[in-house]
């Protein structure tokens, strides 16, 4: 939630400069070892504009969490609009995710920012709830994606357990990520996710050609007795003409 990208050259409320300075300091500093007084400060505000747009710091957090999903959503959308395939709106989801690490790597990346603040609160916290949603919704994301990669015909069963994999690899890395530092766990991340795709995609038009089979074995079988039927009755009427009784006529 940066300031240049948020609001273009015009000059930002209290409101926008509280959450890009409370986005900045919850992702590099942590949420519960940044105070209000630290963002206060940062955004440049009185302290009345904090609790003018925010019932409390919590309230802020949720804000926060909100905000940056919304963030990757967008990143997401404009993935899509160059994803040429089906496949290639599945490793979208992995460009998105990429795209929201890059801006943080000059700052210090350290990860999904919405997993490291989940982490920092009890079972229970609203917070969490949140994320879990979020995460949730990325999975859902996936699974329809895969299901159109895959084709008609495929199991729903089957496009969710790839769905899940592709989850828990970007998932991962991204934690992986975050450890190191750098973005070469996405970029393997994406790339095996793009190789397990080729593999179902192919298994997925096996499956579908052996159930294709038997119809066509039919329509054979079925063309074959016509044919048989219909050599069978100018074989009668061949016989009808030259047998012994054609001798009589």
């Amino acid at each position: 939630m940066r300031p240049s990208t948020r609001n273009g050259n015009r000059t930002p409320s209290a409101r926008e400069r509280l959450l890009d300075a409370a986005a900045h300091r919850f992702y590099t500093d942590g949420v519960n070892a940044t105070g209000i007084d630290r963002i206060i400060a940062d955004a440049g505000v009185a302290k009345a504009s904090l609790y003018n747009n925010f019932a409390s710091k919590g309230e802020l957090v949720l804000v926060y969490l909100a905000e940056r999903h919304s963030e990757w959503l967008d990143l997401l959308a404009a993935r899509d609009e160059l994803a040429r395939s089906p496949e290639g709106r599945v490793l979208a989801v992995f460009d998105a995710y990429l795209d929201h690490a890059r801006p943080d790597i000059g700052d210090g990346f350290r990860g999904c920012g919405q997993l490291n603040a989940a982490a920092e609160f009890p079972a229970g916290d609203p917070a969490r709830a949140l994320v879990r949603r979020q995460k949730e919704e990325v999975e859902a994301l996936l699974r329809t994606r895969v299901s159109d990669a895959l084709g008609e015909g495929t199991p729903r069963a089957t496009a969710a357990a790839l769905a899940e994999q592709l989850s828990y690899l970007l998932e991962g890395a991204v934690a992986r990520a975050g450890l190191e530092e750098h973005e070469e766990r996405l970029l393997r991340a994406r790339a095996i996710a793009a190789d397990m795709l080729a593999h179902a995609a192919g298994e997925a038009c096996t499956v579908h050609a052996e159930h294709a089979e038997p119809a066509e074995h039919a329509a054979h079988a079925q063309h074959g007795a016509t044919r048989s039927a219909h050599a069978a009755g100018e074989e009668h009427i061949e016989r009808s003409e030259h047998g012994p009784g054609a001798e009589a006529r």
